[in-house]
């Protein structure tokens, strides 16, 4: 048991390090097509996300448990942007163990900033810690649509359109089955329950999930860390291999359902641009985000970082 886990981390060789790198340089899925040989933009995104997630386990190497609450840290003009990815899935393990250490943070002079709508549900009382205009920034970017926007009339009208209703089911039917095989772990044995979970998440994923990273994996560590946050290392290390860089997840999920795209990884550039207009020449700044977001706001950041973005027509909300 103890090779295969070694297995799991041994050194990319130099052939995989290329691969790696050539997919992070695709900046496109017809790119990403000539990197891997594959003539079909749909085929060049299935092929590569098999051939990322493994390479990039082993490029992070072994998970080392934090000291905190576990973070990506980019530094951007001399002040450092430490990225903490969260469940928000409102519980009070949560809410304790992030106002421990967001205290820590505050009372050493540091600055604090949160995905819209994580403020209000752990922090709510602590007018330091501020929130970021993700949200709706997506659901104006959604009205100037050139299609009918279900998110928009979402906002406005209680009533839900038959699409939404399908999808829904659809996660209903997802979370569902993914909480009857994660219970039945004690009956089945953690290796079939996995398999289980596989088989579900194949059956059950849509093309719009596969860029969300909504699968048995990502709901079993969300629910672990949810109710242990000791277990949010594990949740971002599932995230950071799951995701492709972010020009092609986007690309994908533009073609497929243009709003979730607005909704989900357009946000990680907004909330980087956001945090770097907002924070000034603050000397360190946290960022609270969703765990699927934590690698997107730092690939945003690495961009301004290495002058590859700018704040140019950046606008709050």
């Amino acid at each position: 048991m103890a090779d295969s886990v070694d297995d799991r981390y041994e050194p990319l060789t130099p052939a995989e390090a290329t691969l790696l790198a050539d997919i992070r340089g695709a900046e496109s899925l017809d790119a990403l097509g000539r990197v891997i040989d594959e003539s079909l933009p749909h085929d060049a995104y299935l092929t590569a996300k098999e051939l990322w997630t493994p390479l990039r386990e082993r490029e992070l190497g072994p998970p080392e448990p934090p000291a905190g609450l576990p973070a990506v840290t980019v530094t951007v003009r001399g002040t450092a942007f430490h990225v903490h990815g969260i469940t928000h899935a409102d519980t009070d393990a949560e809410r304790s163990f992030l106002r421990e250490h967001l205290a820590d943070y505050l009372d050493d002079g540091a600055s604090v900033y949160c995905e819209q709508g994580i403020r209000s549900m752990y922090f709510e009382d602590l007018p330091a810690v501020c929130e970021m205009d993700d949200y709706r920034w997506a659901i104006a970017e959604c009205r100037k649509l050139d299609a009918d926007s279900n998110v928009a009339d979402l906002v406005d009208s209680p009533f839900t359109g038959l699409d939404e209703e399908l999808s829904a089911v659809t996660d209903r039917l997802r979370d569902t089955a993914f909480s009857l095989i994660h219970t039945g772990r004690d009956v089945y044995g953690d290796r079939f329950a996995d398999a289980l979970g596989d088989v579900a998440s194949d059956f059950l994923r849509s093309h719009e999930a596969l860029a969300t990273g909504e699968a048995f994996t990502s709901f079993v560590r969300t629910r672990a860390a949810a109710e242990n946050p000791a277990a949010l290392v594990d949740l971002a290390r599932y995230y950071e291999t799951a995701f492709l860089p972010q020009p092609l997840e986007r690309e994908w999920l533009r073609r497929h359902d243009p709003e979730l795209e607005l909704l989900t990884h357009a946000r990680n550039a907004r909330m980087a641009d956001y945090v770097l207009d907002a924070a000034g020449d603050a000397g360190r700044v946290h960022l609270v985000v969703g765990a699927a977001h934590r690698p997107g706001v730092r690939y945003y950041l690495e961009r301004h970082r290495d002058g590859e973005r700018s704040l140019d027509g950046f606008v709050p909300v």
